[in-house]
């Protein structure tokens, strides 16, 4: 598989489910990473990069809600629920937690792949960071984005709006290379007239702050006659 495929993270105690879902996936390009229980689910996501979480309510560990809540104490990656539960108090109770959309079983495959993509869309236009606090080179740089605080060596630094913008779509997208119009289309305002060209000047101020050494780059590296790219 593709290092570039999106993980997606399904956890349901039904075999046959998770088989036909497993397949769903993989026609539409996702990795699919299979859990028969919430214990396994939480493993997997905390030790793989996922891009989103299918999640059935009815576990035999841990409950549904419950995995949902870990989920959300550390990640804002989307979650749609997998359910046979049809009353309004279930289906409230599960967009309180967190859930970013509901599906009741038995479910189509083509409205679970439409919903998929409708999920992964909104969350591509978002963009925050799916982890609320992201720390680098064993916390040399650490970006909170719940509390709007950048650090450096423990140190807060101050970056503008339009800094903070660049900054966020380099961490969302890690190892994407952005051309200077894509990072415009991307972190700046619509309005934004600037020259493309204006892409560069945010990047070295961005270096100035963040970097030890900013004609040595470890962070926003310059990729030659393309753009940029994170390199945290």
């Amino acid at each position: 598989m593709g290092k570039n495929l999106k993980n997606v993270l399904i956890v349901d105690d039904e075999p046959k489910i998770l088989e036909v879902v497993c397949r769903l996936l993989e026609s539409k390009g996702y990795r699919p990473l299979p859990a028969e229980n919430g214990k396994k689910a939480l493993e997997l996501f905390d030790t793989e990069n996922i891009s989103l979480v299918l999640l059935d309510l009815m576990l035999p560990d841990l409950s549904g809600e419950e995995v949902c809540t870990a989920i959300r104490k550390k990640s804002r990656v989307p979650v749609i629920m997998l359910t046979a539960k049809v009353e309004e108090n279930d289906v409230v109770e599960g967009f309180g937690l967190g859930a970013d959309d509901y599906v009741i079983k038995p479910f189509g495959l083509k409205e679970l792949s439409a919903r998929i993509e409708a999920v992964l869309r909104r969350t591509e236009r978002d963009l925050v960071p799916l982890t609320r606090r992201n720390s680098f080179r064993d916390g040399d740089l650490v970006v909170d984005f719940e509390k709007h605080e950048v650090r450096k060596k423990g140190e807060v630094v101050t970056l503008t709006k339009r800094e903070r913008d660049i900054l966020s779509a380099f961490i969302k997208y890690p190892g994407k290379v952005f051309t200077r119009e894509e990072l415009i289309e991307a972190a700046l305002d619509k309005g934004f007239a600037g020259y493309d060209r204006a892409i560069d000047s945010h990047i070295k101020n961005i270096r100035k702050k963040l970097e030890d050494d900013p004609k040595s780059p470890v962070y926003i590296l310059t990729v030659p006659g393309i753009g940029y790219k994170f390199g945290g």
